[in-house]
């Protein structure tokens, strides 16, 4: 007799629980005090400005999680969120909270997105309050400053004197970039709306002599200057297929012979296109969040980097599990 069918994949998908009780309890840093030890509901509460009694659900429920532990009454990190999770950590990760917020929230929308043909949670960086970008761009800084350590480990990016961050937003990648490497001269380029405040991270960090922003369209026209290195990091995944070609077009351009081109992000695809997992399942967000934006497929960049006469294309992984292509602008 055969078994009845069971939902077992439906159930799977919809449990999506443990993942608001991590951003609830990034959004309420409550890892951090935890960071000296096991505590009590009570102090939790008062460390971080709540009532106990709503909070105590919150703290079994990323005990299930697997994101604390219990003995008794008194909860404690475990090593991974110690290590992720503690602000002041130099791994710290919480900081994101505002960007999973905005793209789960933009998630929420796909099928209003697909019903009416636009996008309903539309990243419109030209228009987009200071405010938004402001909070839009720290949760993105401590991936785009772990982005630009990457690429200095692992990448061969050391061996560059003049790099070029296209899209570069909060401008984390280049002041990485510049702290781990003195000699590396950096530019990052980005609509005139985002520039005041990837102005405002650079000078923060202290490193405005070797860092240069302005405001441009790389999708009009080459930027003046010649570099040895470009990084576009989650912006061709912005961008429709003819305007990818034409920012390409234009990125060549500036870019000195035997120069390096850096593509990175989650909008690479294999050709199968679901795979790997996460580029095919961000599509269900780039619908909401752009006109024509979406992961691209490895044959795609493959073709238009080799129609403005790159070669020596590679594709690979980086650590976080988003995709990296490199290619070379001949001698």
């Amino acid at each position: 007799m055969t078994s009845p069918l069971e939902p077992k994949t439906i159930q799977k998908l919809v449990d999506v629980f443990p993942s608001f009780a991590l951003l609830a309890g990034m959004q309420l840093d409550l890892f951090t005090p935890l960071k000296a030890g096991p505590m009590r509901p009570e102090p939790i509460a008062n460390a971080i400005g709540v009532d106990v009694a709503k909070l105590k659900p919150l703290l079994y429920a990323l005990v299930a999680a697997e994101l604390l532990t219990v003995e008794g009454d008194r909860f404690a990190n475990t090593d991974e969120a110690n290590h992720f999770l503690v602000r002041g950590s130099p791994s710290y990760m919480g900081g994101v909270h505002t960007l999973y917020a905005d793209l789960w929230g933009a998630a929420l929308q796909t099928a209003e997105s697909i019903r009416t043909g636009h996008p309903q949670a539309k990243h419109d960086y030209t228009q987009m309050s200071r405010k938004a970008l402001e909070t839009f761009f720290q949760g993105l800084y401590p991936g785009a400053l772990a982005t630009g350590r990457a690429l200095i480990k692992d990448y061969g990016l050391s061996s560059c004197q003049a790099l070029l961050d296209v899209g570069g937003g909060s401008g984390g990648l280049a002041i990485a970039v510049v702290k781990a490497c003195p000699h590396i001269r950096a530019t990052v380029v980005d609509v005139s709306n985002v520039t005041p405040i990837t102005q405002r991270f650079v000078t923060a960090a202290g490193v405005s002599d070797r860092v240069k922003v302005i405001a441009a369209n790389v999708v009009e026209a080459p930027l003046h200057g010649q570099f040895d290195a470009v990084v576009l990091k989650s912006f061709i995944q912005v961008l429709s297929p003819n305007d990818a070609q034409r920012a390409l077009k234009n990125i060549s351009a500036t870019m000195a012979p035997g120069g390096v081109i850096y593509i990175l992000g989650i909008g690479i695809l294999d050709n199968s296109r679901i795979s790997p997992r996460a580029a095919a399942i961000s599509n269900t967000i780039f619908i909401n969040i752009y006109d024509e934006g979406q992961a691209y497929t490895e044959d795609e960049y493959h073709d238009w980097l080799t129609a403005v006469g790159f070669v020596d294309f590679k594709r690979d992984t980086l650590p976080d599990g988003s995709g990296i292509i490199t290619a070379q602008k001949p001698m």
